[in-house]
């Protein structure tokens, strides 16, 4: 469970930091239905940008927001992109969640607010006394980092030196400390070390999201439901919400499946990771190209008993499938050649490189499990394009311009002609193998106690439940703040 103990001085601390920025702290009910959020709040959004380092943007932190740089209020159905049998080569409909519309563009935002809410609300976070440390591969850190900066408090970063230049320069801009630890995606237990090292000195404070119980808080109540409104929006009489596949960087979307799963009981849930390195398919290990997700270890919080399948995607296909959307001679392709809607070939700007591979989960999936044109297959979008500018020029460095017979090479080799290899149906014993990885990482060197990682395993007294649940008393903890803060009375 969330540990919600009140520590009264460090929340006076947030109380009058509170008071003295303006800020607001929305629940997670007004995540799930934005419309709720009070129309003081409503108002002045109408005049912030979305990237804007303004305390008002934590009311933004949902899924429903309208796709729009500034001004924008809330709509009814979150924004999706519904990717036709023409671009996928399957008969069934698969809709994709955008993250690009969150601050920071990228969905991460809500995850990390899930894990410092509660001990902000409580007073255990200090914004007096602490910094936030926010380990990641990437885009978890940078939603730190914004939170962090709304909420008057400093964020540490904490990401390999391999990712994007575009995710350092953004941090520098914001005022974050950062740290670069050596490697690529899948260096994780290098963050780890560096994690333990700062845990040393008690200003320092870290939201860790692959082991946060935040995380899946956040990402079942919001994310979760989120999807479940997509599919209830656009099904047609016999559909059926057949699968969800989600990369697993912390694991924490793989929770949204958990809710989707009570609601769609036939449901299967997938699980991506990198070809170049599957841990969870076969234990495997080694550097990869997918930036925003994780590798070498399995997440603490990831609620393994409740996956289907395991399924590793090439790191090659989501390079080339970069290109392919993001390019002139692409897009020429995806319009003339395919004759995709306009829209949607703007749209797919919106994919980013965990997205593409989130996407090929939900193909390979969908031709295991032979769907048809009545099945719906649900998955998100990180964040988007925007992020990896620099990637695509790394790309067209290596291999030249771009053509459009690569276009057609592309399409055919990297999506259509994807292949059910590769992938894993998880039958108990598989689920149990990958479950017991994370004793080398969480019990032999990050220090947890056996009897927790049985606990996640057998299910005792609920826990998955019971974290989920924790929303609404957290939910009481933040309308109590808000409350005593004063600050929506004075808005």
């Amino acid at each position: 469970m969330i540990n919600l103990t009140i520590n009264r001085q460090g929340l006076e601390h947030n109380l009058k930091k509170a008071r003295e920025h303006n800020i607001l702290i929305p629940t997670i009910a007004q995540m799930q239905h934005p419309e709720t959020v009070p129309g003081k709040v409503q108002d002045k959004l109408k005049t912030v940008g979305l990237w804007d380092v303004n305390p008002l943007n934590l009311f933004r932190v949902t899924w429903k927001n309208e796709a729009k740089e500034s001004g924008g209020l809330f709509q009814a159905v979150p924004n999706y992109i519904e990717l036709p049998p023409e671009l996928t080569g399957v008969p069934c409909r698969i809709v994709a969640m955008v993250g690009k519309w969150f601050p920071t563009g990228c969905h991460k935002v809500g995850a990390s607010f899930g894990c410092l809410a509660p001990r902000l609300v409580t007073g255990q976070f200090d914004v007096d006394r602490h910094k936030a440390v926010w380990p990641s591969t990437g885009n978890y850190c940078r939603g730190g980092a914004f939170n962090s900066k709304l909420l008057g408090a400093q964020g540490v970063a904490i990401l390999p030196a391999e990712m994007s230049q575009e995710r350092f320069d953004w941090l520098h801009e914001i005022g974050a400390e950062v740290i670069a630890t050596p490697g690529c995606e899948s260096n994780v237990k290098e963050i780890f070390d560096k994690t333990n090292e700062l845990k040393l000195d008690p200003q320092y404070m870290i939201f860790n999201q692959f082991e946060e119980m935040g995380n899946p808080l956040w990402h079942y109540n919001v994310t979760g439901f989120a999807l479940a409104d997509v599919f209830e929006a656009i099904k047609r009489p016999g559909d059926r919400f057949a699968a969800a596949a989600f990369t697993s960087g912390s694991a924490g979307t793989m929770s949204a499946g958990d809710l989707l799963k009570e609601r769609y009981p036939r449901l299967k849930l997938g699980v991506g990771e990198a070809l170049q390195c599957p841990t969870i398919l076969n234990n495997g290990f080694g550097g990869h190209r997918i930036e925003g997700i994780g590798d070498k270890h399995i997440p603490w919080i990831h609620n393994v008993k409740n996956t289907d399948m395991a399924i590793a995607i090439d790191d090659e296909d989501s390079q080339r499938l970069l290109r392919l959307f993001n390019t002139p001679q692409g897009q020429d392709y995806l319009l003339h050649t395919l004759k995709l809607d306009p829209v949607l070939v703007e749209k797919l700007t919106w994919l980013g490189i965990s997205g593409i591979a989130n996407v090929l989960c939900c193909i390979k999936m969908a031709k295991y499990y032979e769907l048809t044109d009545r099945d719906v297959v649900g998955t998100v979008l990180t964040d988007s394009a925007a992020m990896y500018q620099s990637r695509i020029q790394e790309l067209n460095d290596l291999h030249g311009a771009y053509t459009a017979e690569e276009a057609r090479l592309d399409h055919n080799l990297h999506i259509l002609g994807l292949k059910t290899d590769n992938l894993l149906e998880l039958g108990y014993a598989d689920r149990k193998r990958v479950h017991h990885l994370k004793y080398y990482t969480w019990v032999e060197q990050q220090g947890k106690d056996m009897q927790d990682l049985n606990a996640l395993w057998y299910d005792v007294e609920g826990t998955w439940d019971t974290v989920h649940a924790q929303a609404k008393e957290l939910d009481e903890l933040i309308n109590a703040f808000n409350e005593e803060s004063g600050v929506l009375k004075n808005l």
